[in-house]
C-alpha cells in the first residue's frame, strides 16, 4: 500500500476506535436516527452526540439530511456496513477461541 493509503487507513481506524463512535455506528446500522434518538438511547450529552457525530461526518463514516427541523443521520454507504459487519465476525471469530 501506499504512504496516501495508510495515512486514511489509519486515520479511520483511529476514529473506530471510540467506544462512543462505535456505540453511534452499532445505531445507524440499524436505521437512520436523529441526534435526540442517539443522545436517548446512549444516555450521552447531546453536546458530546453532536460532537462524535461531527467526527464522523468529517471522516464521511456517515451522512446527514434534514429532515424538516431536525437532522437524520444514516451510515455513509455499504462499505461502512461491511466494514462494521466484518469487524463483528471477526471479533466474534476470536472470542469462540
Amino acid at each position: 500500500m501506499n504512504r496516501e493509503i495508510n495515512i486514511e487507513l489509519e486515520h479511520i481506524f483511529k476514529i473506530l476506535g471510540n467506544k462512543q463512535r462505535l456505540a453511534i455506528l452499532e445505531l445507524l446500522r440499524v436505521r437512520p436516527r436523529t441526534v435526540s434518538e442517539i443522545v436517548n438511547s446512549l444516555n450521552m450529552e447531546q453536546s458530546a452526540v453532536s460532537h462524535q457525530l461531527m467526527v464522523l461526518r468529517e471522516a464521511e463514516l456517515v451522512q446527514s439530511q434534514k429532515n424538516g427541523r431536525e437532522v437524520l443521520y444514516a451510515l455513509s454507504d455499504s462499505h461502512v456496513l461491511i466494514l462494521l459487519d466484518n469487524a463483528l465476525k471477526h471479533v466474534g471469530h476470536i472470542l469462540k477461541h
